[in-house]
């Protein structure tokens, strides 16, 4: 057994514990079926259907529908939170519209890309190891339990409010966000389906006010979730503001952001037009961008 694999042996209970501690935190005064919390059942969900969909991947060797899978579980945990919750109210309503226009719109995005590529490089190293390969889509499990874990809270909660200027403005903080995510995704799409664009790296649009406009975007999104939850949380369920919170360390902190910057400095470090634009140019927060960048020979998405 690999130094890796022995991580991966570790981090694996490690990740079905701490989905477990949320779970119990945010049934907390929630629904039930059968006496189970339905946000627990929710969680146990996004597990199943990670594992379930493992093992063919595993066979297969083949990660083409991982983010899919991923995206396919906000809406089935989500849909289902909402299905087995009684007494279903307009936040719930707005919370589930917001998850699945989220869901569907990166969700199909990140599929279509890898199909043109034909292969996601993370995995290379990953798919043959049983245990690693496990682990990768036992993490994308506590992904969306974390992630989700503030709106299935506000969703199976039997406190029920009406929408309030609170909820308006988790909203609209929701809708900047997603707006700034996709419009950076389609930037970005477009640069690179240029031929010209080939071994260039984008610095215009709002890709030359921040580095990495898309993480940014899906930060302020999850927030707007979290804002609109926030009304009907009560004792134990505050543990689900984990949720932006998680968002934040997962893309600046372990995935994301430092993979992309690593990824980049190795392709088009030394290069004086991308040290310009690394000089100018926020990482992660959007600023303006204080002179037009010059064309550059060379440069990356």
């Amino acid at each position: 057994m690999t130094k890796a694999e022995r991580a991966a042996l570790v981090a694996l209970p490690v990740a079905v514990a701490v989905a477990a501690g949320v779970a119990v935190a945010g049934s907390q005064g929630g629904n039930t079926v059968g006496g189970f919390p339905v946000f627990a059942l929710c969680v146990v969900l996004a597990f199943a259907v990670q594992w379930a969909a493992f093992v063919p991947a595993y066979l297969l060797q083949s990660e083409r529908f991982f983010d899919l899978t991923g995206s396919l579980t906000y809406i089935v945990v989500t849909v289902v939170a909402v299905v087995l919750s009684a007494g279903v109210d307009d936040r719930s309503a707005l919370l589930l519209v917001m998850v699945l226009v989220w869901a569907v719109r990166l969700g199909s995005y990140l599929f279509l890309r890898i199909r043109r590529a034909g292969t996601d490089a993370r995995f290379d190293d990953i798919k043959p190891s049983f245990l690693r390969f496990l682990n990768t889509w036992t993490l994308q499990g506590l992904w969306v339990s974390l992630t989700l874990a503030a709106a299935l809270a506000a969703i199976t909660t039997t406190v029920r409010e009406g929408i309030g200027v609170v909820t308006v403005v988790g909203a609209a903080i929701w809708l900047v966000g997603i707006g700034l995510e996709a419009t950076a995704d389609a930037q970005k799409s477009r640069f690179r389906s240029d031929p010209a664009n080939k071994g260039r790296f984008i610095h215009t649009g709002v890709w030359s006010w921040s580095r990495h406009p898309n993480y940014f975007g899906e930060i302020v999104l999850w927030i707007g979730v979290a804002v609109v939850a926030v009304p009907v949380l009560h004792g134990w369920q505050w543990v689900t503001l984990i949720s932006p919170v998680f968002v934040i360390l997962l893309l600046t902190r372990v995935s994301g952001v430092p993979l992309l910057e690593k990824s980049a400095d190795e392709r088009w470090g030394g290069h004086a037009d991308y040290e310009a634009y690394k000089a100018r140019t926020p990482v992660l927060v959007p600023r303006p961008p204080r002179r037009a960048a010059p064309p550059g020979p060379e440069g990356a998405a």
